[in-house]
Formats: C-alpha cells, structure tokens, sequence
C-alpha cells in the first residue's frame, strides 16, 4: 500500500471512529439473544443500504449479508462478526448499560457489529481501489452453536461471489486499546456444551433408603469431571471441562427424581476434540502389550 492511499485508509478510519463507539454502545444497550436478533440486522441493513450494499436478509435465521463489490476482478474476502448477547443481568451504572432485563452483551458480540459497520464504510469508501468483492457476514445465536452453520447451509460462503477467505475477530478486554494479536493456526478454542441428566427415584427426604438419590450422584459426577481432564489428557493437550450448571429438585424435605449437569468442553484443535479421549486408552493397551 503506497503512502497516499495509507494516509487515506487512516483517514477514513480517524472519520468513522466517533460512530463505532456510539453503535457499539447503543447495541450494548438493546441487546438480543440468539436467533431472536431483530433490531440489530435492522440497524445493520439501514446503516449499509444507503450506500449501495447488496443484502442479503434473514439468512440462516436473522442473519445478514452485506457484499461490496470492487472496482477490478479478484477474490472474495468475508469479515464475520455475530451479533447475540448472553442471557446475563449487567451490573453497573455506565449510560450505556443495557436496558433488556436478563441480557447483556458480555462477550462483545456488540463491538463485533460496530467494528464490521465500521470496516464497511471505510472500504466503501475505498472500494475503486479494492480488487475483487467484501462478504460481510453478521451471523446469529453463536452463542448458543447454530448460527453460522445455518448460515453456510444457505450459501453465505457459495453464492455469487463465493468466499475464498474469511477474516474474524474476538474482543479481548485484558489487552491494551488499539492492540491486535495474531498467531498461526488456532488461536481460539472450540466450545461444545454437554448436558447429563442423571435419572433417581424420588421420595421423602426422611426415607432416603426407599429413594435412589441422583443429587450425590450428581456431586460426584461433577468432582470426578475436575480430574477426567488430568488423568486421561497428555498433559500438553489444550481441553478444558468446566460445569457451569446443576438443578435438582424443588422443596428441602423432598429427593428429586433427577438432576441435571450441564457446562462446556473447551478444546484447541481436532485432535483433542475427536481422539483424544480413546488415545490414552489405546496407549495403555499398547503398553500392556
């Protein structure tokens, strides 16, 4: 990039600053839940349609593609950003807090939106130096593992133009303003939630003998899973268990027929998502062989 365009790109960039802000904060204060997103694609849609942006709307649920088409023929490059919050209460008395009961933006889905609007207007600004096209990807429900394979099931990544490369980001809240960090391979984990419900037979809590208690079960279940990773894992492999959910019952005095575990599985990697469970198992055979 030669020194007058670079000096341009700074500019544009200087000129959209102020609104990114204002956006990502006025998204932190309407914040939705996953694949119930509807004030921001709208928002999305009336900040890129006037400037021309071909949409796509309602992909994949609420999902929203914007293409910018440059000036000469080249590749296709995508920027992703999702757009759901989590189902948490915000504490706090910033101006921008939310304003939704029970949702907040706590994982940056908003700066994500702002930042994408931001990149869109810039580059279509630029867009006569700009070889080939920009799919902006505004995926839903990321949160809660679905939004962006519906949106590649309805062709975000193959309809014209299709995607040669796609470009993402993450927040991350303990690094300095205006700090990028880059590396090769993954740099962000895999998240698969888990879910076990552990089946008893209720009764009276005086008569704990007459009952099969799945509460205890339950507790060491959640003990045992603390350890699983440390003692079936390479001590190099990149997992993290963590439970995050436990409901059982409804009075004191009563033994519930059930109780629920639930959290997440963390891994980095196929290799510790898909094998490395049965590895370890395999190489103790080994061995005894």
């Amino acid at each position: 990039m030669d020194a007058q365009l670079l000096r341009v790109v700074r500019e544009q960039v200087n000129g959209v600053a102020d609104d990114v802000v204002a956006t990502r904060r006025d998204i932190h204060q309407h914040p939705e839940l996953g694949n119930h997103e509807q004030r921001t694609p709208a928002l999305i849609s009336a900040t890129l349609r006037p400037l021309g942006f071909e949409l796509r709307e309602r992909v994949g649920g609420t999902g929203v593609v914007a293409i910018l088409r440059g000036a000469r023929p080249g590749p296709t490059l995508a920027l992703r950003a999702d757009m759901d919050a989590l189902p948490l209460d915000e504490d706090g008395d910033r101006p921008y807090r939310s304003c939704v009961p029970g949702v907040m933006h706590a994982c940056g889905h908003d700066g994500h939106v702002a930042m994408a609007l931001g990149a869109a207007r810039v580059l279509h600004a630029l867009r006569d130096h700009i070889h080939g096209a920009v799919k902006f990807l505004f995926q839903p429900a990321e949160e809660t593992y679905g939004g962006a394979s519906e949106m590649i099931a309805e062709g975000c990544l193959t309809q014209d133009p299709a995607v040669d490369a796609v470009f993402g980001l993450h927040l991350e809240p303990l690094d300095a303003v205006g700090e990028l960090r880059v590396r090769d391979g993954a740099i962000m984990a895999s998240s698969d939630a888990i879910r076990i419900v552990v089946h008893g037979k209720g009764g009276h809590a005086g008569e704990p003998h007459a009952c099969i208690d799945p509460v205890p079960i339950a507790a060491h279940i959640i003990t045992n899973l603390q350890t699983f990773v440390t003692r079936r894992f390479d001590v190099n492999s990149p997992v993290v268990i963590t439970v995050t959910y436990l409901q059982a019952g409804t009075a004191f005095n009563v033994i519930p027929a059930e109780a629920v575990v639930a959290g997440t599985v963390r891994t980095v990697g196929a290799r510790c998502r898909d094998d490395e469970t049965i590895r370890p198992r395999q190489h103790v055979e080994a061995r005894r062989r």
